[in-house]
């Protein structure tokens, strides 16, 4: 099975120039990124469709002559880079005709459905335009719409490679309770940078940990009753992120599933977890100090029990040392670096004799 790119020209591959026609050669611009984001796709087995709206196109206002040039470039130097299309299709019609074959309609690209080879599940549209989403409602598959400053949109091309040629984990998690409102957004197989906002600085800082030794893009937003306590800024963000961890791993198949011990100077913290489903924190260690920064250190031990029974994770946690700062972040970094372990995707059995986790 062969899965699909349909592919919009201008605003998509090239830039769209301010009259809306390319018909010059010093008007055709790439968008940034888009033949190494083609390049990873076509490596992933996609094969490429272009579909574009020509408005006249071979009429007066838009001779034959002035698209030629231009499009036959753009087509030279992306074949030249390896890129190559399946088949190029152009409705010449205009807006006034309601040709079946004009964007949104599916005119021009009925025959695939009728072929049994296509990968529809995993075949997709980019465009720019809410014209080029609609189209790909009615073929049926996903839409991405790039991010123009005339269109909105919210994708690029890197983007774009990473959902499709990576089937990235994902899971995007919102809780709302009378106490909290918390937005979490998980991708497994991707590295970024954390971006946490809490209203606790050193409880940021624990989260950024996680994001960043565990080797995957964390993004948590918490708005929190701070007013009263901290505790339950800490056990809800626990528990959403729990959940998001849970839902992007679905059926957890390939994980490592297991994970590690990581000093901080003088302390020592050992996590061994397992995404067993069965939900359970030991944990062994104590702090002298009430607080580090704004963080009550009596939070530790319940932000991990939270994570565990939102994650379905069986985690044991020991820690030892003289300070108490140094302690807390290497309770974070090491279940962050146990994740990393055991998120990592290998392969597509799942870990567990008994078929289910």
């Amino acid at each position: 099975m062969t899965p699909i790119l349909f592919i919009d020209r201008d605003g998509t591959l090239v830039e769209e120039p301010d009259d809306f026609q390319l018909d010059r050669l010093d008007k055709l611009r790439f968008i940034p990124g888009v033949i190494p984001a083609l390049l990873r796709l076509r490596d992933a087995g996609y094969q490429f469709v272009m579909v574009t709206n020509q408005d006249g196109l071979g009429t007066p206002a838009f001779p034959q002559a002035d698209f030629d040039g231009p499009h036959e470039l753009m087509m030279q130097v992306l074949q030249s880079q390896g890129v190559s299309f399946r088949e190029v299709l152009i409705d010449t019609s205009l807006p006034s005709d309601n040709a079946p074959t004009r964007k949104p309609g599916i005119g021009l690209a009925l025959h695939y459905l009728k072929d049994r080879s296509v990968d529809w599940p995993r075949s997709a549209m980019v465009g720019d335009r809410e014209t080029d989403n609609a189209f790909a409602r009615n073929l049926g598959v996903r839409a991405f719409q790039l991010c123009t400053p005339q269109f909105g949109g919210e994708w690029d091309w890197p983007a774009i490679a990473h959902a499709l040629a990576d089937a990235p984990r994902t899971a995007r998690v919102e809780r709302i309770t009378r106490e909290t409102r918390i937005r979490v957004e998980v991708d497994l197989d991707r590295v970024a940078e954390p971006s946490i906002t809490t209203g606790l600085g050193f409880f940021d800082h624990m989260l950024e940990q996680i994001g960043k030794h565990g080797g995957f893009a964390l993004s948590l937003h918490c708005d929190g009753d701070l007013h009263i306590d901290e505790h339950h800024t800490v056990e809800d963000s626990a528990l959403a992120l729990g959940q998001a961890l849970r839902e992007a791993l679905g059926n957890k198949r390939g994980i490592g599933r297991y994970g590690f011990t990581l000093p901080m100077d003088e302390a020592l913290a050992t996590a061994a977890l397992d995404f067993s489903g069965r939900p359970y924190l030991a944990f062994e260690g104590g702090f002298q100090r009430e607080r580090i920064g704004d963080m009550p250190t009596e939070l530790v031990a319940h932000f991990f029990r939270s994570l565990c029974e939102s994650a379905g994770l069986n985690l044991n946690l020991q820690v030892r040392g003289d300070n108490d700062h140094h302690k807390v972040e290497a309770c974070f970094k090491v279940v962050a670096r146990a994740l990393r372990q055991a998120i990592k995707r290998e392969g597509s059995e799942l870990p567990s004799t008994k078929g289910l986790l």
